[in-house]
C-alpha cells in the first residue's frame, strides 16, 4: 500500500540528523530513517513526516453516546473516523487490528484515502453535529485531526477526541482553538500499570485531563475495569478523589472488559465491580457515574431532585428532560452541553 508523507508537526531538529517529536508525552527521539513509538510519524532525512494524514481507515456514523460522551449534545449524531496506530499497546484492546496495525503489519499504513473537506462534508451529508476522531488514539493523527476539525469549525460542526490522554503540554495549546470535548481513558491509579500493560506512564495522562478542563473542553473520563488489575477499591478511590478534585461534575464511566487480542484472561468484569466502582465514585464525591459495556445504570439523574433528565436505551438516548441545560423538574444548571 503506497503511503504519502505529509509534514509533520510539534518537532524539532536534533543531532546528528535526528528529530524530538513533541506530540505525545513519550518524546520520541528519532534518528534518520526510524519511526517513533506510534509507527507513524518518520525522520524522513532530518524531517518529521506523519505517514496516516488522510489515510481514514474507520468512518462511521455513531451516537455521540457510544463514545462514550454523555454530557456533549446528548441524542445527536457523530461522524466518527480513525488512522491506524496508536502510542499506548494495551494488551487488552478492543480495537488492537487498526491500532496496533503499524506495529504488526510490518509498517503498512492501510486506509483510503479522504481529505478534510470530504469529511467535514460526509459530516454534513449525514446531519452529524460532531466529528468525532476516535477508535484509534487521534493524538497520533493529530495533524489530520487538526486540519479537518478547524475547517468543521467553520461549518459550524464541533470536534471530540476519544483519547488516551498520553499528549503533551504543547498539543494541547495547539488544540484550545477547535477542541469542543473529549472522553479520556484513565487506566488505572498505579504508574505500575501504565507502564507494564500500556507502556506509557500515568502522570501525563492526569495533567492531560487537568489542562483539558482548564482549557473548557468537555471532559468525560472512562476506567476499563480489568478484575484484578485496576479494580482495587482503593485504588477506584484514588482516580475518583483525583477526578472530584479537577471538577465532581466530570461524568466517570466505569466499563466492562472482556478478553480481548493478547489477554484472555480473567473473564468479563462482573457486575458487582462496576456497582462497586459506581458507589465508590459517588461516595467520593462525583455527580455523574456511569457504567459502560452492560445494561442499565446510564441515565442522568439530576443531583438536586432526582428526576430522570436523561433516559439511555442501549447506545441510544430514550427521552430528554431538559430546558436547556437545566433540569425540567427543578430547574437546576447541570454541566451539560446542548448546543
Amino acid at each position: 500500500m503506497p503511503v504519502t508523507a505529509h509534514e509533520a508537526a510539534l518537532w524539532k531538529a536534533g543531532a546528528n540528523g535526528a528529530v524530538e517529536c513533541s506530540l505525545c508525552a513519550h518524546r520520541c527521539r528519532i534518528a534518520p530513517g526510524k519511526r517513533g513509538v506510534c509507527r507513524v510519524r518518520e525522520n524522513v532525512g532530518g524531517r518529521l513526516v506523519t505517514l496516516v494524514y488522510g489515510r481514514v481507515i474507520a468512518r462511521h456514523v455513531d451516537p455521540i453516546e457510544k463514545k462514550p460522551l454523555f454530557h456533549f449534545l446528548p441524542g445527536s449524531r457523530a461522524f466518527s473516523i480513525a488512522t491506524v496506530g496508536c502510542n499506548f499497546q494495551c494488551g487488552f484492546c478492543q480495537n488492537w487490528q487498526i491500532s496496533q496495525c503499524p506495529r504488526n503489519a510490518e509498517g503498512e499504513m492501510p486506509g483510503e484515502t479522504a481529505l478534510p473537506e470530504e469529511i467535514v462534508a460526509a459530516a454534513q451529508r449525514y446531519n452529524c453535529a460532531s466529528i468525532s476522531y476516535t477508535y484509534t488514539e487521534p493524538t497520533i493523527f493529530f495533524e489530520y485531526a487538526r486540519d479537518t476539525a478547524r475547517m468543521a469549525r467553520r461549518a459550524g460542526i464541533k470536534n471530540t477526541f476519544v483519547t488516551n490522554g498520553f499528549m503533551t503540554p504543547e498539543t494541547l495549546d495547539e488544540m484550545a482553538d477547535w477542541l469542543d470535548a473529549a472522553n479520556v481513558d484513565l487506566k488505572a491509579w498505579q504508574d505500575d500499570f501504565y507502564r507494564r500493560v500500556c507502556k506509557g506512564r500515568l502522570e501525563p495522562v492526569k495533567d492531560s485531563i487537568r489542562r483539558m478542563h482548564e482549557m473548557g473542553v468537555g471532559v468525560e473520563v472512562t476506567t476499563l475495569l480489568v478484575p484484578g488489575q485496576n479494580t482495587d477499591p482503593d485504588d477506584l478511590a484514588g482516580i475518583a478523589g483525583f477526578l472530584v478534585s479537577v471538577s465532581p461534575d466530570i461524568p466517570w464511566h466505569v466499563t466492562r472488559y472482556h478478553p480481548d487480542y493478547e489477554v484472555r484472561d480473567p473473564p468479563p468484569t462482573p457486575t458487582s465491580t462496576i456497582e462497586q466502582a459506581i458507589e465508590i465514585g459517588r461516595r467520593a464525591g462525583l455527580r455523574f457515574v456511569y457504567a459502560g459495556n452492560i445494561v442499565g445504570m446510564q441515565d442522568t439523574v439530576c443531583p438536586s431532585c432526582g428526576a430522570t433528565v436523561i433516559a439511555r436505551q442501549g447506545m441510544g438516548v430514550s427521552e430528554i428532560n431538559l430546558r436547556g441545560s437545566a433540569c425540567a423538574g427543578c430547574g437546576t444548571e447541570l454541566p451539560i452541553i446542548v448546543q
